[in-house]
């Protein structure tokens, strides 16, 4: 990212879509155009894989590290490839346009996910489906095996399962493969068509000259594919469960931390192997992105470590981790790495030092940036770098505006006001900061797309350290206006970022 450039960052859950959710359907080719027509270089989205009720659907929680959210999956382009027939897709329930309800979609989505898979099996010609299962064999039989068993077992946890199917005894799991085969089939042609979508998509974005900023969250869950497969790879006891999990000390965003409740990689057993599951996972996520935010970045050098038991993340220690060792070893196998570093909340010298050596770029939030250190805060624009990021605001904030009328102190609001050199109201904020870090030194800017519409709160996108309400947020599709794409490319023109 040497070049300036600017983009705008919407998961593909918030697209308008008439079927309860955002997907990689009509609508995002329209978002695409969008884009292109304000000459913005970046799109960047959430992680696009399998969200569960269970985790509220967020999409930093699945039951796949490798896999594609069939959520996402475009009804109407099935409908294009032959897998469904329009009649098919109507009547469809009358879904809210302005929220995702999860539940309904899910239940909507695997009614005519299953009319899809039936039709599948009558069609002769299964080159394409193949070659994918073939190309992915080294995660997607793991996966749709376990999915399989999933819905078995009622989506009770893998280490509550009979022990050799937990403990994946090699002739058990041959026998309920077959077993299981038609089962297992549906969720390989759900991962097809979900990847098959979405390079499809990639391929129309990148010949629009937009670059896709995809996102990896640092850990899985524990009821996953990968941990069920690869146990040795994480700390658990011998029932197979986590003694210890992920979280974050206290900071900015909860006083009492936020305990994620990820199992904790065993980084010396992964040291020995290579790191071959992470090299797999990057050169998997190099495929469908064009770069990368890790998430929780700092977990590469230190990781918070908490005893299962806890109900916070107070009572937890850092533990260090290769970090070292292991980017060397990815630069090896990857000589660019690109990769943006989420470097937010407190971060020590040995993160800042691995990201100058690998020179990965972090994060700068605009948000972040009047408090009463404001001349030499790091988020403040004439104190940015090149080589870094800058954001009004990511997912996990308030939107400007409903930072400015909600939480902002009426000192914050004065340096704002200062800062600007004028006073503005809060819905003419969120322009006023997206003028300052356009014509910043960085060299990417990226604008979630409820501050360029400047919403209040309710179009926050997550809450972090809490469950309900979050991912929910859907774009209307009124909103997308030509006036919106006059304004922002005369932004991006006016400060080079064209």
């Amino acid at each position: 990212m040497k070049r300036r450039g600017s983009g705008v960052l919407l998961h593909v859950s918030s697209l308008p879509s008439p079927f309860g959710i955002g997907d990689m359907g009509p609508s995002a080719y329209q978002f695409v155009d969008f884009l292109a027509g304000a000459k913005q270089s970046y799109w960047q989205i959430l992680p696009l894989n399998p969200t569960d009720t269970f985790h509220y659907n967020s999409p930093y929680h699945t039951t796949g590290a490798f896999a594609g959210n069939p959520l996402l999956i475009s009804p109407e382009l099935l409908a294009e490839q032959g897998f469904l027939d329009k009649k098919d897709l109507s009547p469809s329930p009358e879904f809210s346009h302005g929220r995702v309800d999860f539940r309904s979609v899910t239940a909507y989505k695997e009614k005519i996910f299953m009319q899809a898979y039936e039709r599948f099996k009558t069609t002769k010609e299964k080159c394409d489906y193949e070659s994918f299962c073939s190309q992915n064999s080294d995660w997607l039989e793991d996966f749709a095996l376990f999915m399989a068993l999933r819905s078995r077992f009622k989506k009770q946890a893998w280490s509550e399962w009979p022990q050799d199917i937990r403990d994946r005894k090699p002739d058990v799991l041959q026998s309920v493969r077959k077993e299981l085969g038609d089962s297992i089939e549906m969720q390989k042609f759900l991962q097809f068509v979900s990847f098959m979508q979405w390079l499809s998509l990639k391929s129309y974005c990148n010949g629009k000259g937009v670059q896709i900023i995809g996102d990896i969250p640092i850990y899985v869950d524990y009821d996953s594919a990968d941990v069920w497969t690869y146990p040795h790879l994480f700390k658990l006891d011998d029932k197979k469960r986590p003694y210890v999990v992920a979280g974050v000390p206290p900071d900015y965003f909860s006083k009492t931390g936020q305990l994620w409740g990820n199992p904790i990689y065993h980084w010396d057993v992964m040291k020995q192997n290579g790191y071959d599951w992470w090299v797999r996972r990057m050169a998997h996520s190099a495929k469908l992105f064009d770069f990368m935010r890790v998430d929780h970045f700092r977990g590469f050098v230190a990781y918070w470590e908490v005893p299962a038991h806890e109900k916070n993340a107070v009572n937890g220690r850092w533990v260090e981790a290769p970090a070292l060792d292991f980017f060397n070893h990815l630069t090896k196998k990857f000589p660019y790495l690109p990769i943006i570093a989420e470097d937010l909340g407190v971060i020590t010298a040995d993160v800042r030092e691995i990201m100058r050596q690998f020179r990965f770029p972090g994060m700068k939030l605009l948000l972040f940036a009047f408090g009463s250190d404001m001349p030499t805060n790091p988020y403040i624009p004439h104190n940015l770098v090149k080589n870094c990021v800058a954001y009004t605001g990511t997912h996990d904030n308030i939107t400007v505006r409903g930072w400015f009328e909600k939480v902002a102190t009426r000192e914050e609001k004065e340096r704002v006001f200062r800062y600007l050199g004028h006073e503005v109201t809060a819905e003419q904020l969120p322009w006023e900061l997206v003028r300052l870090v356009m014509m910043s030194i960085a060299n990417t800017v990226i604008l979630p797309m409820q501050d360029l519409l400047c919403l209040s709160e309710e179009a926050r996108m997550n809450q972090p350290a809490t469950q309900e309400g979050n991912w929910q947020w859907r774009l209307s599709p009124d909103l997308l206006t030509p006036a919106l794409t006059a304004r922002l490319l005369e932004m991006t023109e006016t400060y080079g970022r064209t």
